[in-house]
């Protein structure tokens, strides 16, 4: 089951436990949102259209972090003027995990648990920046940070080199 949703501007085609980024909505990590501004809901052929909304509609979902998007550069030049500017911009974004999906009497629910860890907690990891993640998991609630790895092996002792004497080399 699928559902076009409105949100920010924009339309979404979504399912239960996709992964959504939209604009920024407001919520702390963990809460849940909901869409009422369904469009369509679909369900392998049969499609219901609404006239603009679906009645009795509703798509679910978990709020996992609010974070800025990629960099934007704006450069402006008039040439040989020797005018030149450059400005930037970074929007605002929220980042969701549908849940659910609600309508003309079906439901369909995802089964899986909703991970909290930021985005860049999971880009530290990636790149094994032990002392950022160390640092954005203390700045975490320790019930949302992830579960620690196991301790590493240390690395066995190297064996001295056997010294060589005149008589060994004879």
């Amino acid at each position: 089951m699928y559902a076009v949703i409105k949100t920010g501007g924009k339309q979404y085609r979504v399912q239960a436990g996709d992964l959504l980024v939209v604009e920024k909505l407001d919520g702390e990590p963990g809460a849940e949102v909901a869409f009422g501004d369904v469009l369509m809901l679909g369900d392998g052929e049969a499609v219901t259209v609404g006239a603009p909304l679906v009645d009795g509609a509703k798509v679910s979902a978990t709020l996992i972090e609010t974070r800025k998007g990629e960099k934007v550069k704006i450069f402006k030049k008039t040439r040989r003027q020797g005018y030149r500017r450059t400005r930037g911009h970074r929007q605002s974004e929220t980042v969701l995990r549908v849940t659910s999906i609600a309508g003309v009497g079906k439901t369909d629910k995802w089964d899986g648990t909703v991970n909290l860890a930021p985005k860049a907690l999971l880009d530290a990891r990636a790149r094994n920046l032990k002392n950022v993640v160390a640092e954005l998991e203390a700045a975490a609630p320790a019930a949302e940070a992830a579960p620690a790895k196991a301790a590493p092996k240390k690395a066995a002792p190297k064996k001295a080199a056997a010294k060589k004497t005149d008589d060994a080399a004879e």
